[in-house]
C-alpha cells in the first residue's frame, strides 16, 4: 500500500526537513543575521567570529566595493565613497533629510529620491542596502552550507510605506524571499520571550543609530498586539554624534568644511559617546586640517548637550502612552532596544518616566534580529514559538486627497493590520467620466503636509449628475505593512488598482535592471570566492604533506622526497596565481603524488600497532 505524507497547512511536507529562514536587522549602524540553531536563537557570525556587521559600503570603483569593517576602517580616508547610515536616507526626499549638509559624502536629487554619487557613479540607499543585505545573505549560506529558504526583515515601526517598500526593494535585488517584514520593537518582545511572560501591556523604547521607536505592546491569550506606536525616524544616535561634535566646535571656534574633517570629527565624537558610557570623563580627540581638538569632555556635559534629543525620546513616549491610553503604572515592563540604549543617560530617563528599571539583560544590539529569527523559523513551517500570534499596526494614518487639498483619511494611525477598509466618494461635476485619485499618508489635514505615495485614476465611469455615482475606495495593508489601493464605481463596475510603489522606492524596471547588474556581479563574485576555497585546500595540502615528511621522511628514498618536494614547490607557486583551475589542478597533483607515501605511513602505523601482540589478543 503506498503511504502519501501529509502535512499541516504553513508546516514543511518533509517533517524531518528544515527549511533554511533567518531573521535580519538591517541597522543603521550595524546589521546582524540570526537564526533558530539546535532549538536556539543566536546570531551568525562572520569568518572572523565577529557577529556585527557595520552598515558600511565603500565604492572603489564601479566594479569593486568594500562592506562592513573593511568600509568603515577607510572611512575618514575616503569619506565622499564610504557610505554609512544609509538606512537614513531609505525611502526619502532631500527635504527630508536633517543635518545633510554635515554628511561628508555628496547627496543628489533624483526622480524625487535622495541618491549619493559616488566613484562608482551614482547609487541609491536602497542598492547600498542590497549591498549589505547580500552580504548578510552570503554569512548566512555559509553558515548553514545551504540555500535560504526566506527571511524576516525588521523595520522600526515608525517607517512609512515609502520606507517599508525601499527595504523590500533592497532585499529583492540582494536575492532574498521575504517572509514578513516586522517591526523592531516586536521583534525584540518575541525575543525576551515577553509571549512566555504574564499578560498585560509592556513598552518597548527602541534607540538605534539612525531611528527611534516607542511601542505599546498588549499579550492577550497568545496574541501580540501593538497596540499603540510612535517615534522618529530621523533621531538616533548619529544625532547624539552631531550633537557632541556642534558642542565640541562651539567650544573651539573652529568651523570644517571638508568633507574629511566632517568625518573625523563624528568619528571622535562616536568614540567618546562609546568611552562616556562606562567613564565619568574622556580626552576628546580630533586631528583636523584646521587645527587638532584635544579637549577634556565630561560626561555631565555631554548629558547637556544632548539633553534635547533625549527629551524628545520622553516627549514621543508620553504621546504614545496617551494614544494607549495608559499610565506608566499600566505597564507591566518596558524593554530597551538598540545600541544607543546604553547612553546612562538614556537609562537614567526610562527608569525616572516609568518608575522602575528596564529590563537590560539581552544585548541591545543583538535583540531585534534574535526576534525576527523565531518569527522566521515560524513563517517557514519549522514550529516553534507556539501559537504565537503578532498583531502589528501601521505608524501614520493612509487617505485620499479630497477637493481643496483636504485628506480624508481611510485607515485611521494605530490601526492593526493586516486590514481593508472603504470609504465611498462621489462625482464633483456633471457628466464626469474620470476620478484623479492622489493616495497620501500622514496626521495632517492637508494634502501638502502630509508624504505623497501613489496616483491613479479610475476612468470609465458613465457620464451622469454631480453626486450621483458611487465610487468606492478600498485601502488593503498586508501584513509587510504595504499598500494597495482599489477604486469601483458600483453601479457601472468599472474599476481601477493600484499597488502603491512610492516615488523614493524603485520601479520594477529599476529592479530588473539592478538585478541583471547584479548576476553579472555575482558571477565575479563566485569566481572571487572559489579562487579562495582553492588557495585554502592548497594550504592544508602542503601543512599536511610537510606534517608528515617530518615525522615519517625517512620511509622514502632520496628520489621520492625529491619529487615530492618538486610537487610542493609547484603548488606554492600555483597557488598565486588568479585561476581556481590552475590551484586545484597543482593541489590534486601533489594528492596523487603523496598516494604512495601515504599508503607507506598507514602500514607503518598498522605494523607498530600489531607489534608484539599475539593473534589471539587480537
Amino acid at each position: 500500500m503506498a503511504l502519501l505524507q501529509i502535512s499541516e497547512p504553513g508546516q514543511a511536507p518533509d517533517p524531518h526537513q528544515r527549511r533554511i529562514a533567518v531573521g535580519i536587522d538591517l541597522g543603521t549602524t550595524h546589521s546582524l543575521v540570526a537564526s533558530i540553531r539546535n532549538g536556539v536563537a543566536e546570531c551568525l557570525p562572520d569568518a572572523e567570529g565577529r557577529v556585527l556587521l557595520p552598515s558600511a559600503v565603500r565604492y572603489l570603483d564601479r566594479e569593486r566595493r568594500q562592506i562592513g569593517f573593511d568600509a568603515l576602517a577607510a572611512r575618514s580616508d575616503d569619506p565622499g565613497n564610504t557610505i554609512t547610515s544609509a538606512k537614513r536616507l531609505m525611502g526619502r526626499g532631500m527635504a527630508d533629510i536633517v543635518n545633510r549638509h554635515a554628511m561628508p559624502y555628496t547627496l543628489v536629487d533624483e526622480g524625487g529620491m535622495v541618491k549619493l554619487d559616488t566613484v562608482a557613479g551614482v547609487k541609491s540607499p536602497v542598492e547600498i542596502s542590497a549591498e549589505i543585505l547580500a552580504t548578510l545573505r552570503y554569512r548566512a549560506e555559509d553558515s548553514f552550507d545551504d540555500d535560504l529558504y526566506g527571511v524576516v526583515i525588521t523595520v522600526p515601526a515608525y517607517f512609512d510605506e515609502g520606507q517599508r517598500q525601499a527595504t523590500k526593494d533592497a532585499a529583492e535585488l540582494a536575492g532574498l524571499n521575504v517572509l514578513r517584514l516586522i517591526s523592531e520593537p516586536t521583534a525584540a518582545a518575541i525575543a525576551y520571550g515577553l509571549d512566555n511572560a504574564s499578560e498585560g501591556a509592556y513598552a518597548v523604547y527602541d534607540l538605534g543609530g539612525g531611528t527611534f521607536d516607542i511601542s505599546i505592546l498588549r499579550l492577550t491569550q497568545g496574541v501580540f498586539e501593538v497596540i499603540a506606536t510612535g517615534g522618529d525616524s530621523a533621531l538616533g544616535g548619529d544625532d547624539y554624534d552631531h550633537a557632541l561634535a556642534d558642542h565640541v566646535l562651539a567650544s573651539t571656534g573652529l568651523t570644517v568644511d571638508t568633507a574629511a574633517d566632517k568625518a573625523a570629527l563624528l568619528i571622535a565624537a562616536r568614540a567618546a559617546k562609546e568611552a562616556l558610557t562606562s567613564a565619568e570623563s574622556v580626552n576628546f580627540h580630533a586631528g583636523l586640517s584646521v587645527g587638532t581638538i584635544n579637549q577634556r569632555l565630561t560626561r555631565e556635559q555631554f548629558d547637556e548637550a544632548t539633553k534635547p534629543l533625549t527629551d524628545r525620546t520622553v516627549a514621543a513616549v508620553r504621546k504614545t502612552l496617551r494614544d494607549a491610553k495608559l499610565k506608566p503604572d499600566d505597564l507591566k515592563g518596558v524593554v530597551l532596544v538598540g545600541g544607543a540604549t546604553r547612553m546612562p543617560q538614556i537609562r537614567r530617563a526610562m527608569a525616572t518616566f516609568f518608575g522602575r528599571e528596564p529590563l537590560t539583560n539581552l544585548n541591545p544590539d543583538e535583540v531585534v534580529a534574535l526576534g525576527a529569527a523565531i518569527q522566521a523559523n515560524q513563517l517557514a513551517g519549522n514550529g516553534g514559538s507556539g501559537d504565537l500570534l503578532l498583531l502589528d499596526v501601521i505608524p501614520l494614518s493612509l487617505g485620499i486627497e479630497t477637493m481643496g487639498g483636504l485628506v480624508e483619511r481611510i485607515v485611521p494611525r494605530n490601526q492593526t493590520i493586516p486590514t481593508a477598509m472603504a470609504q465611498d466618494f462621489t462625482t464633483y461635476q456633471d457628466g464626469q467620466t474620470a476620478l484623479a485619485l492622489h493616495v497620501v499618508q500622514g496626521e495632517r489635514d492637508l494634502v501638502a503636509d502630509c508624504r505623497s505615495l501613489a496616483r491613479f485614476e479610475l476612468r470609465g465611469i458613465p457620464p451622469m449628475a454631480a453626486g450621483a455615482a458611487r465610487i468606492r475606495v478600498t485601502f488593503t495593508v498586508d501584513a509587510d505593512g504595504l499598500l494597495s489601493v482599489g477604486a469601483k464605481e458600483q453601479g457601472s463596475g468599472v474599476e481601477a488598482h493600484v499597488t502603491v510603489k512610492p516615488s523614493y522606492g524603485l520601479s520594477d524596471d529599476q529592479i530588473a535592471k539592478m538585478l541583471q547588474e547584479s548576476f553579472t556581479t555575482a558571477a565575479a563574485d563566485m569566481q572571487a570566492r572559489a579562487l579562495v576555497e582553492a588557495r585554502v585546500d592548497a594550504d592544508r595540502m602542503l601543512l599536511a604533506t610537510q606534517s608528515a615528511l617530518d615525522a615519517d621522511g625517512d620511509l622514502l628514498d632520496a628520489d621520492e622526497r625529491a619529487a615530492i618536494e618538486s610537487l610542493m614547490t609547484a603548488l606554492r607557486e600555483a597557488r598565486g596565481a588568479e585561476e581556481a583551475a590552475v590551484v586545484e589542478a597543482a593541489t590534486k597533483a601533489l594528492a596523487d603524488g603523496t598516494e604512495a607515501f601515504a599508503a607507506q605511513r598507514m602500514n607503518q602505523g598498522i605494523a607498530r600497532a600489531l607489534s608484539g601482540r599475539k593473534l589471539e589478543s587480537l
